[in-house]
């Protein structure tokens, strides 16, 4: 029986078998060949440990209902991203064949049963490894757009996780002149370094707002995008902003609440922007979140966007329990977890 990936309780992630449905006439069946996680949303759902678990979401009201908790959402499917190819069609499916190769937004599994309108099929001369890049690359689109960035800014990323390493990169095109980028990662600085980072820091050895401040001739950065989640890099943040910049968040914080807004909010007008590309109606005029996946996904067919290096680690489907646990007790042993569905290996 085939396998997927789920948790089945907070913080346990398993491989279990399962039994895929008849195929409905309006339906395919795909047979994954490369599936990704999502290190952010994902891993807060798999915890369990924010307000979206101990205080329900209120979508009428928009606010988080405190001391109201959701209902259990375990077991839960994990993964968020695959490519795989179609080995079976419904008589009424006509613009998807055998042998088309699909991906879009589905759990780590070896096959999928959907219909066949939910489906993208797969550009060529792009690789699966930047294909699972489309996400990250939507909010990072997003938070650029929502700065703006402009023609010779100079910006500062905090937190190079898949967001933060596209938001690098989306900066550059938007017409950044000078781009530093800020974790405390060794191998996520590394990967921002390779992809033309003007300035790498690690804010546990040098004080990140110092050090771009020095670097711009005391001034700071016009724009900066903070998308870790970390109440200490928003204040890192704010403390490299120049005066009357814009802070952008694209993150959802959790853990600790010490952020300190201290003498650099309160002596330099900074605006802060909530960023969340698929939040509508978005700001800008003409702009919904349909054309901001068109348009990431063009820039990384195109090539603009480059992400072939940022899968890491790639694992087989028997070890992807296993790297799961990891990448949630160790993040700075990866970037964005990949799953090779063609990749030989043995479980644990």
């Amino acid at each position: 029986m085939p396998l997927e990936l789920i948790a089945d309780r907070p913080g346990h992630a398993l491989l279990q078998t399962y039994e895929e449905p008849p195929l409905e006439p309006g339906q395919v069946r795909v047979r994954s060949l490369f599936s990704a996680v999502k290190h952010g949303t994902e891993l807060r759902g798999f915890r369990a440990d924010t307000p979206d678990a101990t205080d329900r979401w209120d979508g009428r009201l928009r606010l988080h209902r405190r001391g109201e908790p959701e209902a259990s959402r375990f077991p839960r499917s994990l993964g968020n991203m695959c490519l795989g190819e179609v080995v079976e069609a419904g008589p009424a499916v006509d613009r998807l064949k055998v042998g088309d190769r699909v991906f879009e937004h589905l759990p780590v599994r070896e096959t999928h049963t959907v219909e066949a309108g939910r489906l993208r099929i797969a550009p060529g001369g792009i690789s699966p490894q930047a294909l699972m890049y489309w996400d990250p690359a939507d909010v990072a689109l997003g938070a650029v757009r929502d700065g703006p960035v402009r023609l010779g800014d100079r910006v500062a990323v905090f937190g190079l996780g898949a967001i933060g390493l596209m938001a690098a990169q989306c900066a550059r095109l938007c017409g950044a002149r000078w781009v530093a980028a800020v974790d405390p990662i060794e191998r996520r600085r590394e990967a921002a370094r390779r992809h033309g980072a003007d300035l790498v820091i690690d804010p546990a050895a040098t004080d990140a707002g110092v050090e771009i401040k020095e670097r711009t001739d005391g001034a700071g950065a016009e724009v900066v995008l903070e998308t870790s989640g970390a109440y200490a890099a928003f204040e890192d943040a704010l403390r490299a902003c120049c005066y009357a910049g814009t802070v952008v968040s694209s993150a959802y914080y959790h853990g600790e609440q010490s952020l300190k807004l201290a003498g650099e909010w309160h002596r330099n007008r900074i605006q802060v922007v909530s960023s969340r590309a698929n939040s509508e109606p978005l700001p800008q005029p003409g702009w919904s979140f349909s054309r901001i996946q068109s348009e990431s996904l063009a820039l990384l067919v195109e090539g603009r966007l480059r992400a072939d290096d940022l899968i890491d680690p790639v694992v087989p489907l028997a070890r992807a329990a296993e790297a799961y646990h990891e990448i949630e007790a160790h993040p700075e042993r990866s970037i964005k977890l990949g799953i090779d569905h063609a990749m030989a290996g043995s479980a644990g």
